[in-house]
């Protein structure tokens, strides 16, 4: 393949990627706007349980409220820590969210159908994010896991935690032109992450040869590795990747090593990964990659080797 084709190739996937993920940033930092005028401090300290492990779960679930993959989450986190949301709560939320929404819902059980890749789907994403969640809950100090700027606009500039009273109730008109403020900032703010992401997922996927990986199949174990690597290259929106991963069921690859793709892949990939940095430090990016990779590739292989469907 000469330089012009894999560059033509290059500028395909990379708009391809890029379209398709941009408007879920866009929803995500509408959607943080109007958590910035509208949600106080109090709203969210009394929607959490009390209780350690029922507030992680319950982060767990909160794409039901706020529908967004990956590609917006990390906008709607940042916020909701500005908010007062527990760290631990929100990193379940982080990585449980892009798959545990509707929309992803809707679009497993139209390319699955309701059976062991749905089921196993949200199983493994909420029993994955709420352990990742407690992991984190052992340290206590914002100042160690989150970036120095997210950690200033947590303490409304100051740099250290305190309590702060919220703003009064702001009219709905000057509420949504402040929220598309709002939005417009935050947009802008990760739009960068983005286009760096989709970058390197797009060179990744016209350099890197997928046949080969494709070939891996009829193995338990390296199918679950190659459908990791799949996940975290390809950097396909959590709303569309079922139709991928059926693509690759009829390559003859097994439950479990789809289940890896469909898992992995939302919490991690490449576009994902540089985003975090937005919120997190580069130490604690690298525990979020690690844990879920490790997590899914024994789920994934354990499946392979042990249950039959």
């Amino acid at each position: 393949m000469d330089f012009n084709t894999q560059l033509t190739l290059f500028s395909t996937r990379f708009l391809g990627i890029f379209i398709e993920a941009v408007s879920f940033l866009l929803l995500g930092t509408l959607v943080s706007g109007l958590i910035e005028v509208f949600v106080r401090k109090e709203d969210i300290a009394r929607f959490m349980p009390r209780r350690l492990f029922a507030a992680i779960a319950a982060g767990s679930f909160l794409g039901f409220l706020f529908p967004v993959c990956e590609c917006g989450v990390v906008p709607v986190t940042r916020k909701l820590y500005q908010k007062g949301l527990p760290i631990s709560v929100g990193v379940a939320f982080l990585l449980a969210a892009p798959v545990m929404n509707p929309i992803v819902f809707a679009s497993t059980y139209a390319a699955f159908g309701f059976g062991p890749i749905l089921i196993g789907r949200f199983v493994i994403t909420f029993i994955m994010a709420v352990a990742v969640g407690l992991l984190f809950s052992l340290e206590r100090s914002p100042i160690k896991l989150l970036q120095p700027r997210a950690l200033m606009a947590m303490s409304g500039g100051s740099g250290l935690a305190s309590p702060q009273l919220s703003a009064p109730q702001t009219p709905f008109g000057q509420g949504l032109v402040r929220a598309a403020r709002v939005a417009t900032d935050e947009f802008f703010d990760m739009g960068r992450y983005l286009v760096l992401g989709t970058a390197l997922a797009a060179g990744m996927q016209t350099f890197l040869s997928q046949e080969q990986i494709r070939a891996l199949a009829s193995d338990p174990a390296m199918s679950v590795v190659a459908m990791a690597i799949m996940a975290f290259v390809l950097s396909i929106c959590s709303t569309t990747d079922a139709i991928l991963a059926l693509s690759f069921a009829n390559f003859g690859f097994p439950t479990g090593s789809l289940l890896t793709f469909l898992t992995f892949g939302p919490m991690v990939d490449v576009k994902a990964t540089l985003m975090y940095l937005s919120v997190f430090k580069r130490r604690i990016v690298i525990y979020m990659v690690i844990l879920p990779l490790l997590m899914s590739l024994l789920f994934g292989i354990f499946i392979n080797l042990n249950v039959r469907f």
